[in-house]
């Protein structure tokens, strides 16, 4: 029933607030420094664990409210920003969006791995990762370290499918050199503070392990049988090596992937994006972790009986409710309390009635 690598609860939930909803309902600005100073690191997530708390408490969202955590990274947020800017990317930090990358669209996807770690925004990053351990001794989060394919299109730009055909052993190539910087950068956070993927998606917080995360958000935009050439080789080594693995796939066609999924060594957790056929993934996929992905654009048009419909109806279709997790990701500031709370209501009601029949 359960994975013993992950030795979760029945059927964890969490979700991510956008920064519009934060700027909008906390006055969280989301400049450079709320991502790279020190003191806005502690003062910040402090205080979205206190919002978090005074609204769904009963819940379990803002345990940490009391305590000062030095979070290396947002972890309260959804983006991936930092591995881009590690390799030449410019980024864009407005007060109330994500960070937004600006494609380099460089002229070929020559990546040297050793030149990200001697970046400015590195060592920006290393300088305040320091100064928080200096001053509090401890360190605690990560940050979204994205994806091979998600960075090369940020470094190269949609010029790189016409490479994959046109020349196809310098992308593999590439592809591996970003691989290399995202396995060192992601062990050298775990290292640090203990995780790797909570900025990917903070469900991964209610395991025993943390989870290497690979997020794929862009193999939507490609074959099974590209993944299989270009990517599947890069995962298949990591599965090997970081346990648990997963795969974040936050398109709304996961299940294209499942049977070429169930081929790699090991798959301990995978992100469904919405939309995703949960019944034919958990055909292929039968000892994996399905973390099932609201739609953050249909939660706000349903009442709280149609999310509890919703939520029934994967959470059934995933069939064990031991591997099977929801999240909502990246709400808007639209977003009412009350259909926040019925995620979890659901969820809670759930456990309950499984209960019942376990017994």
């Amino acid at each position: 029933m359960k994975n013993p690598l992950l030795n979760n609860e029945m059927l964890p939930v969490d979700i991510v607030l956008a920064p519009e909803w934060w700027h909008k309902h906390a006055g969280i600005c989301f400049d450079r420094d709320f991502f790279f100073h020190p003191a806005r690191r502690i003062e910040d997530e402090q205080k979205m664990e206190k919002v978090l708390n005074e609204k769904w408490g009963r819940f379990g969202l803002g345990s940490e409210k009391d305590h000062i955590r030095p979070e290396v990274g947002a972890v309260h947020l959804a983006a991936g920003y930092l591995i881009s800017e590690m390799l030449g990317c410019d980024v864009n930090y407005t007060e109330n969006h994500p960070p937004q990358v600006v494609p380099q669209s460089a002229a070929e996807l020559n990546i040297v791995p050793d030149n990200a770690f001697k970046s400015p925004a590195f060592d920006a990053f290393l300088k305040m990762i320091d100064e928080l351990d200096r001053r509090y001794g401890k360190l605690y989060g990560d940050v979204n370290w994205s994806g091979v394919l998600n960075v090369a299109l940020d470094v190269r730009g949609q010029d790189i499918f016409i490479d994959m055909f046109s020349n196809p052993d310098k992308v593999k190539q590439g592809f591996r050199n970003i691989g290399s910087v995202l396995d060192k950068f992601a062990g050298l956070i775990e290292k640090r503070t203990g995780t790797s993927s909570i900025s990917v998606n903070r469900n991964v917080r209610h395991f025993d392990k943390p989870v290497f995360l690979h997020s794929e958000c862009s193999h939507t935009m490609i074959s099974v049988a590209d993944y299989e050439k270009f990517l599947m080789p890069i995962d298949i080594a990591w599965s090997l090596r970081h346990r648990p693995f997963g795969i974040h796939y936050c398109g709304t066609d996961p299940h294209r992937y499942a049977q070429v999924f169930a081929k790699l060594p090991h798959l301990d957790f995978l992100d469904v994006g919405w939309g995703g056929n949960v019944a034919k993934i958990r055909e292929f996929l039968p000892q994996t972790f399905l973390n099932i992905r609201l739609s953050p654009v249909e939660i706000i048009k349903q009442s709280p009986g149609e999310i509890n419909s919703t939520i029934t109806r994967l959470v059934s279709e995933s069939a064990n409710p031991y591997l099977t997790g929801l999240c909502c990701i990246n709400m808007d500031d639209t977003v009412t309390d009350e259909q926040i709370s019925a995620i979890f209501k659901a969820a809670g009601e759930l456990r309950q009635r499984t209960k019942r029949e376990e017994t």
